[in-house]
């Protein structure tokens, strides 16, 4: 991620969302294939301008991973009429912040302004799609950024490297199966002809939407949309076809080592479906049962009631394509690793041979409203969920009806996803160990 702290004039403040409140949209094309979606709310005088491309770490070259992370940050370089160093002036000279974030399918990019710099945001985004700028100094510049970035928060970090060595193992053909950030050795090999060819192929109008939410008037806004991005070529219409993982039938183990940890983890991991289907979002909510929180049933065992663990967690990663389940614990004391996983077992066997209580389902229907609103509370939370449920989702509206999906999930449907994906013979075992135990390997 790349994170930009600016002197910034305005105060982004939270819209009001009182519960069950529609976020209303408008949504439409470009003859280039640009998707626009408007989100017109007056309260406050601020705008967010965001566009989202439909690309991300899935769709590197397995040769040269790491690329759609490495544009997050070139894209900040500079256009034909922005000079390089010149972006974060321009934004905070309007009183403005701005992000970028990454994963493994999509980038997003956004400016918050006061509502009367709207267009210095439309023709940012139009430059940035237009005019970049992909030269040889530019590359070597990010090239060093994404380097400390990645020391900073994967090689010097407890557990940094994690998640990476999950999906290695967990992932055996599909694309998710590296890491967001890459390989630093692909991004040193790569040539200044393989970044431009990438630019050409992903950041093209037909492969972005772009949306505008906030203080704004909706005629004068499409015609300074049309004005900017109209005029911007469509790109060559390029289909992804991923490969597919075979479902895992037998438990399988792994082992990794981090220099910069002294207490081994346990991580029983599962690949789980698509965060488009209703199964995933009744993973959400095995999740949610589980460890978010003090009261949560793993937390409360083996933290409070057992004194097993330092710290449990139960994880949903769901993607576009697929997602990764996982049970995380740090053992306390003398507590052994395989001990943690009998515990993570007899709670799944709980989940797959009794409903839970009709006070826990209650409770996990009220967590879910709570972060429904809160997604929704802010402009830039609007804007984001706009976004996702348009490139990610294919259906936009999922803004206001997705949480009835999670309404309507049964105490029986939890336990029929436990069962159907939660089997000890689904998962990966995985030991994450402090790595001068290797020397005893």
């Amino acid at each position: 991620m790349k994170k930009r702290y600016l002197s910034v004039s305005l105060c982004i403040l939270a819209i009001g969302f009182s519960f069950g409140q529609q976020v209303t949209f408008e949504e439409y094309d470009l003859d280039n294939g640009l998707h626009v979606i408007l989100h017109q709310d007056n309260a406050t005088p601020i705008v967010v301008t965001s566009i989202s491309y439909h690309v991300g770490a899935k769709d590197e070259n397995p040769e040269r991973t790491g690329f759609a992370h490495f544009f997050e940050h070139l894209l900040f370089e500079g256009t034909k009429n922005i000079g390089r160093g010149e972006w974060d002036k321009i934004v905070s000279s309007k009183g403005g912040t701005n992000n970028a974030t990454t994963n493994d399918d999509r980038t997003y990019y956004y400016e918050v302004f006061p509502s009367n710099a709207l267009e210095t945001g439309l023709w940012l985004e139009s430059e940035r799609l237009l005019h970049p700028v992909i030269e040889q100094v530019g590359v070597d510049t990010q090239n060093e950024v994404v380097k400390e970035e990645k020391r900073l928060r994967v090689d010097n970090q407890p557990y940094g490297n994690l998640l990476s060595e999950i999906k290695k193992n967990l992932f055996k053909v599909h694309p998710y199966r590296w890491s967001t950030i890459g390989s630093m050795e692909h991004l040193d090999a790569a040539t200044l002809e393989e970044f431009q060819a990438f630019n050409k192929k992903f950041y093209v109008p037909n492969n972005a939407t772009l949306i505008i939410a906030g203080d704004f008037e909706p005629k004068a806004t499409k015609k300074m949309i049309e004005a900017y991005f109209g005029p911007i070529p469509k790109g060559e219409v390029f289909k992804k076809d991923f490969p597919k993982e075979e479902p895992i039938t037998e438990e399988f183990k792994a082992t990794a080592y981090d220099t910069n940890i002294q207490i081994p983890a346990i991580v029983a991991c599962y690949r789980t479906p698509s965060f488009k289907t209703r199964d995933a979002r009744v993973l959400d909510m095995i999740s949610t049962y589980l460890s978010d929180g003090n009261s949560s049933k793993l937390y409360k065992k083996l933290v409070d009631d057992k004194k097993m663990a330092l710290a449990v967690q139960a994880v949903n990663l769901s993607q576009e394509d697929y997602g990764i389940y996982a049970l995380f614990a740090l053992p306390l004391g003398e507590t052994t690793l395989d001990a943690l996983v009998k515990e993570f077992d007899e709670e799944i066997k709980k989940l797959q041979t009794e409903l839970i209580s009709e006070n826990d389902h209650q409770k996990l229907l009220n967590q879910f409203e709570n972060q429904f609103v809160n997604a929704n509370a802010t402009l830039e939370g609007i804007a984001s969920s706009l976004a996702n449920y348009h490139v990610l989702y294919g259906d936009t509206d999922l803004i206001n009806t997705e949480i009835e999906l999670y309404r309507s999930i049964t105490r029986e449907e939890i336990m029929e996803v436990a069962q159907k994906y939660l089997g000890s013979n689904q998962r990966l075992l995985m030991e994450y160990l402090p790595k001068n135990n290797s020397e005893n390997q």
